[in-house]
């Protein structure tokens, strides 16, 4: 196994694309580790944030390994990533402004006193079934997913806890937030609720 990895070293990265079309799991990761900490310094000098930019870079690999056979790529693999990189970062960017938007309309309702009893019971019943759908998550996913938004542990330490990489502490987390996202959408949003 070793030496398979190693010859995929010497892999072009056109060759690394035609075989990660085939869901090469090694010329997934010789890609990876080809690219994954220069597209990090770069997300990073533009969010100014390593967790995001981390975040950030981890939902580009999950994404290209999911879309692996459909990749049609017209320029270099550098060339590709780094747009993707850019464009999530701006992505990321109008997510921003519309949670500041967002928050600041909250603001603003607020304080004109318009915050009904209404709201609360309908917050309340979001929460509810928000704390529903986090314990039918599988129960490794769930349990780090806990351990990273209700306990407020960063990736590292819920890896020590655990017993798992970092890498693994990520997907599950990524896996955890998309699956509550399809479920509730933007509704989650409007609690600030610590899924986002």
């Amino acid at each position: 196994m070793e030496y398979r990895l190693s010859g995929y070293r010497n892999l072009s990265d056109e060759e690394l694309l035609e075989r990660l079309k085939f869901r090469d799991h090694a010329a997934y990761e010789e890609i990876y580790k080809r690219y994954w900490a220069m597209l990090f310094r770069h997300a990073r000098r533009m969010i100014s944030n390593d967790e995001e930019a981390k975040d950030l870079i981890q939902d580009l690999f999950v994404n290209l390994w999911q879309k692996a056979p459909d990749l049609e790529i017209k320029e270099s693999l550098s060339s590709y990533l780094y747009g993707i990189t850019r464009y999530k970062v701006f992505d990321l960017f109008d997510k921003r402004k519309v949670r500041a938007d967002h928050r600041l309309s909250i603001g603003n309702f607020m304080e004109q006193c318009e915050y009904t009893t209404d709201n609360t019971i309908r917050e309340n019943e979001l929460s509810r079934l928000i704390e529903k759908e986090i314990a039918l998550l599988p129960n490794k996913m769930r349990e780090v997913f806990e351990l990273s938004r209700k306990s407020h542990l960063n990736y590292q330490q819920i890896s020590l806890r655990m017993k798992i990489s970092d890498q693994t502490v990520k997907k599950q987390i990524y896996n955890a937030v998309k699956i509550l996202r399809l479920k509730f959408g933007s509704a989650c949003l409007f609690l600030g609720f610590f899924l986002f």
